[in-house]
């Protein structure tokens, strides 16, 4: 063997001490339904990782990752985590704030440890296609709780809890959405359509090298059927954008007209049937109304959260009011104090839009250092090559229709989704600037 094709397998084959890592961003997603699990496999593998390259002293890191790729990762980690400590000043409780800053280290390791299981050409293979077998397993779970009633996925964890502990996974007085499909998720946790809809590009472009057009449009139409029935209009915007961005090019423009045309079919077709469609539709209908009081209605109380987030910004506009205590400084900038909220008792939790959420908890200092990284994040997409592009194509589309500004947000400062937040950012930076041209 030449020391040429010796340098070339060395650049394109991950050491084999690495190789589970795909393996374990695997198992980190498809137990997002048991977010605690989900959590402790992260830190886990984050205490793997650091002590593996602690050991090594960082010897072996030019073999794990690109030199651009450990950059880009950290520093877009940065543009999230330094917003939280820059915030801990001003927080309503100091010392909490810190503790939670300092605790956000953790993700770190672990965003190293998802960008080199996708910086090669066997790793990229193994994780993009093991979560667009997920996003289709989720699918067909919850087509099969809208056909018959009972997610089978649910079920089967639901009954685990029970042998486990002798209580299920959700209690009686925590079901927030028994009207949606919620598949594995469950009632007491309706985040099925957010998930899918982000995840959806792996799918779609999965199906679409595989079968061609006939399959990219029956996986479209299959995910696009749960994401409307999970009832969550947020994840319909954001799956309309994949559906834009995804098949604009491998369809053209008459196809793609053909396929929001269906769509549209398809949503008046269940608005028709079913009684909690037809509910958030003559909702979202209110916002054509010309009062303020119309617009909320249609926006389930997100236009009071949304002045008492610009309440907070006018107050704490250098650094925020610290990140996850938008509840506790809620009461104050509530601009209907004592009417009854839409979203029901207590305070509202988060900002429920991400650029709100970013300067009401971390101020001008958090919008700007996300910029920064957005900024980064663009700047590595447009001086890529065309092989690094298409690579990365799911993981960028996946990234960039999750933060898309103009939507409803969850809390992205949240455990569970900024853990799914950093995990598409480093999944994009491990394929865009892999160590192979594959």
């Amino acid at each position: 063997m030449t020391a040429q094709a010796t340098t070339a397998e060395s650049t394109n084959t991950t050491p084999h001490g690495w190789r589970w890592a795909p393996a374990w961003v695997l198992a980190f997603v498809a137990l997002w339904p048991a977010p605690g699990v989900a959590e402790g496999v992260m830190v886990l593998g984050a205490l793997l990782a650091i002590i593996r390259l602690l050991l090594s002293r960082f010897r072996d890191g030019a073999s794990l990752l690109s030199g651009p790729a450990w950059a880009l990762t950290t520093v877009l980690f940065a543009a999230y985590w330094l917003p939280q400590l820059f915030s801990t000043p001003d927080a309503l409780q100091p010392a909490h704030a810190l503790r939670k800053s300092l605790e956000g280290l953790r993700y770190l390791p672990f965003l190293w440890l998802v960008a080199m299981a996708v910086a090669d050409t066997r790793g990229r293979r193994i994780t993009f296609g093991g979560l667009s077998i997920i996003v289709a397993l989720w699918t067909l779970d919850a087509l099969a709780q809208a056909a018959f009633g009972t997610s089978p996925l649910f079920w089967g964890l639901d009954q685990l809890k029970w042998a486990i502990s002798g209580h299920g996974l959700c209690p009686a007085d925590n079901l927030l959405a028994a009207d949606r499909v919620n598949g594995v998720f469950g009632a007491c946790n309706p985040k099925l359509g957010q998930i899918v809809a982000s995840l959806s590009p792996f799918a779609l472009y999965a199906a679409g090298r595989r079968f061609g057009v006939t399959g990219w449009i029956v996986a479209a139409a299959a995910v696009g059927l749960v994401v409307l029935l999970s009832g969550a209009r947020a994840a319909w915007i954001t799956y309309a954008l994949v559906l834009l961005l995804s098949g604009w090019g491998l369809l053209g423009w008459k196809k793609m007209l053909a396929v929001f045309v269906f769509g549209a079919i398809a949503l008046g077709a269940l608005t028709i049937a079913l009684p909690q469609m037809r509910e958030r539709i003559e909702r979202t209908t209110m916002a054509l109304t010309a009062d303020e009081q119309g617009v909320d209605a249609a926006l389930s109380g997100r236009a009071r959260i949304w002045g008492a987030a610009a309440c907070m910004v006018r107050q704490h506009p250098v650094n925020g009011v610290g990140i996850r205590d938008f509840r506790d400084a809620f009461p104050a900038c509530d601009p209907q104090p004592g009417a009854k909220a839409a979203w029901g008792e207590g305070p509202a939790f988060h900002a429920h839009q991400i650029v709100l959420e970013i300067l009401s908890e971390t101020g001008a200092i958090g919008l700007l250092l996300w910029l920064a990284g957005a900024a980064l994040a663009w700047r590595a997409w447009r001086y890529a090559p065309a092989a690094a592009r298409e690579r990365a194509r799911p993981a960028m589309l996946a990234l960039a229709v999750t933060v898309f500004p103009l939507n409803t947000h969850l809390a992205f400062y949240s455990t569970f989704w900024g853990g799914v937040a950093l995990l598409l950012a480093a999944l994009y930076s491990g394929s865009l600037l892999a160590r192979d041209d594959g």
